[in-house]
């Protein structure tokens, strides 16, 4: 029989826990070289708006579905409206999280890679050309066909056991670890000559370089480094004990990426000045950046590998969540065995990711809207579904959910007064959704030939 759902043992787990979901390649591999191609300190500050404005607003949102229904993403949405049309954002989340698996395990696999060729020595040397290292591994099919089979294996292994205590675990630890390295490597950064340039293009904004496509990247970039649209808050959120404030969770979690985002920006974009990079490398810009920085400081080799492996770690906290919603919404009815349905999804994930892995070789000719299927399946996750399964999380928690219930989660553990309930719900109401319908409006207008 299938054992009941564990619940997080602390606030501090669930902390760590909801962190580690967002805190991974959004926060560390995305978000720098977003930024590099979206105008820099301009982009930042409309990225952290956006966090607090609708992102942290969103994060609460599904902490009070998931927590007032106590049921992962699917089986919520039913629960709270049944016979209504609003299980769906459950299922587009899962479809969501599929996709995002597709490419996030890809890059998955490059972390990995580069961790195994980091601790063996393979990387920093003499002369090294960190560029034309990355273009051989990501342009080798075996490569990076082994490097994903390794990395849905791990998440295979892990998810099928179950993950609620094990993870909460290890994140105690490996979270605090991996702000401590990033600390490291910031300061390192930071001293090097010509530093300052890349400071002022990632903290002085220049409005100039700002389209509406970048404001478009931004709107994403938060929703994407907060793990919020596809629900996978909302089935972390269902293991959540009645004694943990939602605001101070969500409020801590927010605060906790955006000081995750600005460390990386200026781990990275003051070594890419230094060293010469373009700061719109584009997605293989932290693995050029990251040897380059380790190769300038004393037993630079140790610290690449154990900074490579908390990435690592940090990777798989986040890949864990999303094979969590699609493993729970299999499992909910207890009709097919966990194990049995992780090993099934990891495959179909497996096999869904090839098309992605070898879109920097075998299939590099082969183009969507021309981009890469990498590229594409990117886009469309980050820049399409994610801000419409935000807007439509958004109209369900104001229109179809009782409000009552959504007093009651608000409020629950904690001393807020009314002004912040009636704030939150002023966001959710009005800001939330009819920036996300003005940006969305913006992208239809790009897409369409006329």
């Amino acid at each position: 029989m299938e054992e009941k759902k564990q619940q997080w043992s602390s606030r501090l787990g669930f902390i760590l826990s909801s962190a580690g979901a967002a805190i991974g390649l959004g926060a560390i591999w995305k978000f720098p070289y977003v930024t590099g191609m979206s105008g820099g300190g301009a982009f930042f500050l409309i990225f952290v708006a956006f966090t607090i404005l609708i992102g942290l607003p969103l994060l609460m949102s599904e902490f009070i579905i998931g927590r007032g229904a106590g049921k992962e993403a699917i089986s919520a949405y039913k629960k709270l409206a049944p016979k209504s049309m609003s299980v769906w954002i459950g299922r587009i989340g899962v479809i969501g999280c599929f996709l995002l698996l597709s490419f996030y395990s890809v890059v998955g696999g490059w972390v990995l890679i580069y961790s195994v060729m980091s601790v063996f020595g393979f990387i920093i040397g003499d002369g090294a050309n960190y560029g034309a290292l990355f273009e051989t591994v990501i342009g080798t099919p075996w490569i990076t066909i082994v490097g994903l089979l390794v990395f849905s294996l791990l998440n295979v292994l892990v998810v099928s056991s179950g993950i609620q205590s094990g993870i909460e675990k290890a994140n105690k630890y490996m979270m605090p670890l991996l702000f401590i390295f990033f600390v490291i490597l910031v300061i390192r950064a930071l001293t090097l000559d010509g530093a300052w340039e890349g400071v002022k293009f990632f903290l002085a904004p220049d409005f100039s370089n700002i389209t509406g496509e970048s404001v478009l990247y931004a709107l994403g970039q938060s929703f994407f480094s907060l793990a919020v649209g596809f629900s996978c808050m909302v089935t972390y959120s269902s293991y959540l004990k009645k004694d943990v404030s939602i605001p101070a969770s969500a409020s801590t979690v927010v605060s906790l990426n955006i000081f995750v985002s600005l460390l990386a920006g200026l781990a990275i974009f003051p070594v890419v000045f230094a060293f010469g990079y373009e700061p719109a490398e584009g997605p293989g810009l932290l693995f050029m950046v990251l040897p380059a920085v380790f190769s300038e400081i004393p037993f630079g080799s140790l610290f690449l590998a154990l900074f490579l492996l908390l990435f690592l770690f940090a990777t798989l906290t986040s890949s864990f969540s999303l094979y969590e919603i699609i493993v729970a919404a299999a499992t909910e009815n207890k009709k097919y065995p966990r194990k049995v349905s992780t090993w099934v999804i990891g495959a179909i994930v497996f096999i869904a990711a090839i098309p992605s892995a070898l879109s920097s070789s075998s299939l590099s000719s082969l183009t969507i809207f021309g981009k890469s299927i990498f590229d594409s399946t990117d886009y469309l996750v980050s820049n399409m579904m994610l801000p419409l399964g935000c807007f439509l999380i958004a109209i369900f928690i104001m229109h179809k959910m009782d409000k009552k219930l959504v007093r009651e989660q608000f409020y629950l553990s904690n001393e807020l007064s009314p002004t912040t309930y009636k704030i939150w719900r002023f966001l959710m109401t009005w800001i939330v959704p009819v920036t996300i319908v003005i940006v969305l409006f913006d992208l239809i207008k790009s897409i369409l030939p006329f």
